[in-house]
């Protein structure tokens, strides 16, 4: 028999039914229509030729109800761009201190991203509390460091001066009692997926002491009090 024609298949008993064995190919050609009203539970969609697949048409919604979850697995574009992907958070609790007349490392003021694709970029922030003896400055630059690859420094100061006294922030106390709030926003473009890692260093004027998370006059009054720092990494899409 080459073809059958009928308006409606039922279960003989009971209300499950099947369609063929295993191995079975069934094709519905084109210009044909198949409407299923209620559900269909499969594992596995694919596209029947090359490797594009069109879920739905322009105006269709797709809802995700709560509860459920879709996970993502390769690359997802056609989202409109400038999604924030992941977010990494490092705080910084305790003090730090230093009399480096050269760019060293902020103990704990750094944090590792692995960007999902390379043409995402990464936003960096960062803001904290620091502090001096009197009439001295200070100067602080954000590092850079791709794994396996050298320091860059990704935001620097305005052009003019040598590599070794741009920075990214600074400041100068007039009085060691001050807390001077910093905080910095940067805009980075990594190009890559290997984990980087972004980091402050900074170094204080000859002859003077910075800190971190204290003003230059640390005792124990009312006018006084710890405070923390963060820096912020958030992936955004392209």
């Amino acid at each position: 028999m080459s073809e059958v024609k009928v308006n409606k298949i039922s279960p003989r008993s009971g209300t499950a039914f099947t369609l063929g064995d295993s191995g079975d190919t069934f094709t519905v050609p084109t210009g044909a229509g198949l409407t299923v009203t209620d559900e269909v539970k499969t594992n596995k969609i694919s596209p029947a030729t090359g490797t594009a697949f069109a879920l739905g048409d322009s105006g269709d919604t797709f809802t995700v109800p709560s509860g459920a979850t879709i996970v993502n697995s390769g690359t997802a574009t056609g989202f409109g761009g400038g999604k924030i992907g992941q977010v990494i958070q490092v705080t910084k609790l305790d003090r730090d201190t230093t009399t480096s007349g050269s760019y060293v490392d902020i103990s704990g003021v750094a944090a590792t991203i692995t960007p999902s694709a390379t043409d995402s970029k990464i936003l960096v922030q960062f803001s904290g509390t620091f502090g001096m003896v009197n009439n001295y400055s200070f100067f602080a630059r954000l590092v850079q460091l791709i794994s396996g690859g050298s320091d860059v420094y990704p935001y620097l100061g305005a052009t003019g001066l040598t590599t070794s006294n741009r920075a990214t922030i600074g400041d100068m106390s007039n009085d060691s009692r001050d807390y001077m709030n910093e905080s910095f926003t940067f805009l980075d473009s990594p190009a890559t997926t290997t984990a980087t890692t972004y980091r402050l260093q900074w170094y204080v004027e000859s002859g003077g002491t910075a800190y971190l998370n204290r003003s230059g006059q640390d005792i124990a009054v009312d006018y006084h009090a710890a405070v923390a720092s963060s820096i912020t990494l958030m992936e955004v899409l392209a």
